[in-house]
């Protein structure tokens, strides 16, 4: 029976042999089992093709883009070129103010508010108001009112006014407000409100008496910004009324009232039409008699524009 059992055990046993895991081959083992089969195709997205199958719809439709996409940037490209003539604007204007700002009949009176360019660009709100300001502020029109109230005080007009230094130098203050409220308020304020352009544009061609009547008409027309057509000077005819109205404030109680509100500005108009002349003929004073040029040339240019235009409609 010992014999038996022995011979039992060294023989190797079929099924133990069968289901050891180290009967197996070193190749079945490496080998992961099989893969379950899926239920459903499963569809496979080329790379290059990957967005669009995932921007499309059931419809095979495209989305609309999204905001700050390709539409966003070509609105963005008018914007750009506004921008780009707005700086154009405000560098010709900045040139043309500085330009104006170097004008003076006879060297010393300011000739700010005057271009000689038939091209010349409107102006903001903001330019006019600065070129009004610094025309009022201009030491001639201090030296002005000096002269006039000299003049006032020998003449006795004003007579409301007290006599010796301190009714001199009442006059010369009231003198001078009334030359800064009508600058700031014809020339500034009201031209900003209104759109209006305060500037005075010379003619410099044409007959003697069109030009004398055009200069005289500017103290009752002017042009618009927009349109830059030819309408009536609210802003000049109000602003001289509106600082007549102001001088009530300070001119002595004797000469104020509805009077003296439309003789300051009738004053003020007056003095609007001599400027506007002087400014028209002064640049054929100044080159017949001391050989300058104010225009530098514009006033050629104009001319002879102005004969070519002739000969092409004779023609």
């Amino acid at each position: 029976m010992l014999a038996m059992c022995m011979a039992v055990l060294v023989q190797p046993c079929p099924l133990m042999a069968q289901n050891s895991p180290a009967s197996l081959s070193k190749t079945e083992a490496d080998e992961p089992p099989d893969a379950p089969q899926p239920q459903f195709p499963v569809v496979v997205a080329e790379p290059d093709g990957s967005q669009e199958l995932a921007g499309q719809g059931q419809n095979g439709q495209q989305p609309a883009p999204a905001s700050g996409t390709a539409q966003d940037s070509s609105s963005a490209q008018p914007a750009a070129g506004q921008t780009g003539d707005e700086k154009s604007r405000d560098q010709k204007a900045h040139e043309q103010i500085k330009e104006q700002e170097k004008q003076r009949v006879l060297g010393i009176m300011p000739a700010f508010n005057t271009s000689y360019r038939s091209d010349a660009v409107s102006l903001t709100a903001k330019e006019k108001i600065s070129v009004a300001f610094r025309s009022a502020i201009d030491p001639f029109i201090f030296a002005t009112a000096l002269i006039v109230a000299g003049y006032g005080e020998v003449a006795d007009s004003d007579s409301g006014f007290p006599w010796g230094a301190k009714g001199y130098g009442e006059r010369a203050g009231a003198k001078y407000l009334d030359a800064f409220d009508g600058t700031m308020i014809g020339n500034g304020f009201l031209p900003a409100v209104l759109h209006q352009d305060p500037r005075y544009f010379r003619l410099g061609h044409g007959t003697t008496r069109h030009r004398l009547l055009y200069a005289m008409a500017t103290s009752f027309i002017c042009k618009h910004d927009n349109t830059g057509k030819w309408e009536p000077n609210y802003s000049n005819v109000l602003g001289n009324i509106a600082s007549g109205a102001l001088s009530n404030l300070y001119y002595p109680s004797t000469d104020s009232g509805f009077g003296q509100t439309i003789s300051n500005g009738m004053i003020v108009t007056g003095e609007g039409t001599v400027g506007a002349l002087l400014q028209e003929f002064w640049p054929d004073i100044s080159r017949k008699f001391l050989h300058k040029d104010p225009t530098h040339g514009l006033d050629a240019q104009a001319r002879a524009a102005e004969k070519t235009a002739k000969q092409d409609k004779q023609n």
